[in-house]
C-alpha cells in the first residue's frame, strides 16, 4: 500500500503502541482487499458494544485498547448494548452481566466514544453528509448511510472500525469507490407502502440476490421506510449498498437498462413473511429493531392511547435510543402502560434466551437474528397485528 510518511510513522510505532496497532489492522484489511491507499473518514460507528455479543474476550481487548491510551480521532458512536443501563433488572439482566455491560460502556467512553448506543445515530446523534467517507459497522446504519444519504462505508467489522476511529483513517477500497457502487441488479417492487411492505420486500431483496447491489425502481421510501429496508436485506443476505428511482443521491448517475430485472410482489412477499414466521404465539413482543424513530413512536402511542394490555402474559417492550425516548415524553407515558420503553438495548444483543423462547417482532432484521442469535421461534408482523396479540 502507499502510505504517507505520516502514516508509515505511525505504522512504525513513532505515535504509540494502541495507534500503531490500529494502523496495523487497517492496513491489513487494505491488502487483503486490494486497497492502494488509506482514505481520511468523518466519522465511525462501533459494533461490539454488547456484552452478550463480545464476553470476556472482548472486554479484555477493549481494556488493553484503554489502558494502552487508545483514543478515537473522529466523532464516534456506538451500537446497542446488551441492556438499559438503569432499567435492566426489567429485562431480566443478570447483576454479572450488568456489571460487564457497564464496564465496556466506560471503556469506550475512556477513548472518546460517545456513550450513545443506538444502531440508527444518523437519526441525530451521527450524521454524515453525501459523499463523506465513514467507517461504520452496524449493517442496517452502513447501509442507510450508503444509500439514503450517500455517504461512503465498506461493510466494516467492530475492531476494524474502532481502528479507522482511532486512525481518522480507512483503507480505500471497495464501496469507497465510484466504480464500486454501480447498481447490479434492478428490482422491479410491486408494494402496498407500508413500512412493514418495505421490510418483507428487503427480506425477499436480500433473500433473491444475496449480495450485490440493487437499484429499485417503484418505491419512494423516507427514513423509516429507508432504515427498515436497510436492515432486512443487510440481515436476509448481505446488502450494504442499493438506490431506488428518485429517491436516493446517486440512482440518476447511473444507467441500469442493460441489467437483470428481477419482479417482487405478492408470491415473493408472502415467501418471505412465511421463513420468517415460525410460531404462533409468544411470550415477548420487541418493537424498534432499527431502534424506533420519533415519528414511530407518535405512530405507536397513537394506536395505543385509549386502549389497555388484556394479555398479562405477554412482554413488551419498545426499544429506541435515550435520545429519541426524551425528546418523546407523552409518546413515553402511553407506552409505558403496555411495557417498558427501553433505551439504547435492542432484543437481538440483550441475553433475552435466558427468559423467553417465542419472540413478535415487526421487523425482518430481527426475524432473522432472533433464531440465530437468541435462540428463539420468531412471529414477524406488522406493529398493529402485534399489538392486538395483548388485547
Amino acid at each position: 500500500m502507499d502510505l504517507t510518511r505520516e502514516e508509515q510513522a505511525i505504522l512504525d510505532g513513532e505515535e504509540g503502541e494502541s495507534r500503531q496497532k490500529a494502523m496495523e489492522l487497517v492496513t491489513a484489511l487494505g491488502k487483503i482487499y486490494g486497497a492502494e491507499d488509506l482514505i481520511d473518514i468523518t466519522s465511525a460507528h462501533l459494533s461490539g458494544a454488547s456484552y452478550k455479543t463480545i464476553g470476556d474476550g472482548g472486554l479484555k481487548y477493549l481494556e488493553d485498547m484503554a489502558a494502552g491510551g487508545a483514543k478515537v480521532s473522529v466523532p464516534s458512536t456506538l451500537n446497542p448494548v446488551g441492556m438499559d443501563r438503569d432499567r435492566w433488572r426489567e429485562m431480566h439482566i443478570t447483576p454479572e452481566f450488568a456489571e460487564k455491560q457497564l464496564r465496556i460502556i466506560d471503556l469506550y467512553g475512556e477513548m472518546g466514544v460517545q456513550k450513545t448506543c443506538s444502531c440508527t445515530p444518523y437519526t441525530g446523534a451521527n450524521v454524515p453528509s453525501l459523499g463523506d467517507h465513514v467507517a461504520w459497522a452496524e449493517s442496517s446504519a452502513l447501509s442507510f448511510v450508503n444509500s439514503f444519504i450517500g455517504a461512503r462505508t465498506n461493510r466494516e467489522g467492530g475492531p476494524g472500525a474502532l481502528a479507522a476511529a482511532i486512525l481518522g483513517k480507512t483503507a480505500n477500497y471497495g464501496l469507497h469507490l465510484d466504480e464500486k457502487r454501480k447498481p447490479t441488479v434492478v428490482i422491479d417492487a410491486d408494494i402496498d407502502g407500508s413500512v412493514f411492505s418495505y421490510s418483507m420486500l428487503g427480506q425477499a431483496v436480500g433473500m433473491a440476490i444475496g449480495t450485490g447491489i440493487p437499484y429499485f425502481r417503484g418505491i419512494s421510501p423516507e427514513t423509516e421506510e429507508a432504515k427498515t429496508l436497510s436492515a432486512a436485506m443487510a440481515a436476509a443476505g448481505s446488502v450494504a449498498l442499493w438506490h431506488a428511482e428518485g429517491a436516493t443521491p446517486e440512482a440518476g448517475s447511473f444507467d441500469v437498462s442493460d441489467l437483470e430485472v428481477i419482479h417482487i410482489g405478492k408470491p415473493e412477499l408472502e415467501a418471505a413473511y412465511s421463513k420468517l414466521n415460525t410460531v404462533d404465539d409468544v411470550q415477548l413482543i420487541a418493537l424498534g429493531c432499527p431502534h424506533l424513530t420519533e415519528k414511530e413512536m407518535h405512530q405507536i402511542a397513537a394506536f395505543l392511547k385509549g386502549k389497555r394490555k388484556v394479555n398479562k402474559d405477554v412482554e413488551i417492550w419498545f426499544c429506541t435510543s435515550a435520545e429519541v425516548r426524551a425528546k418523546c415524553p407523552e409518546d413515553v407515558k402511553v407506552m409505558e402502560e403496555f411495557g417498558p420503553v427501553l433505551a439504547d438495548t435492542c432484543m437481538v444483543v440483550a441475553p433475552i434466551e435466558g427468559a423467553f423462547q417465542r419472540t413478535g417482532t415487526n421487523s425482518a432484521k430481527a426475524g432473522n437474528y432472533l433464531p440465530t442469535l437468541c435462540s428463539q421461534k420468531a412471529m414477524v408482523r406488522d406493529v398493529s397485528a402485534l399489538l392486538e396479540v395483548v388485547m
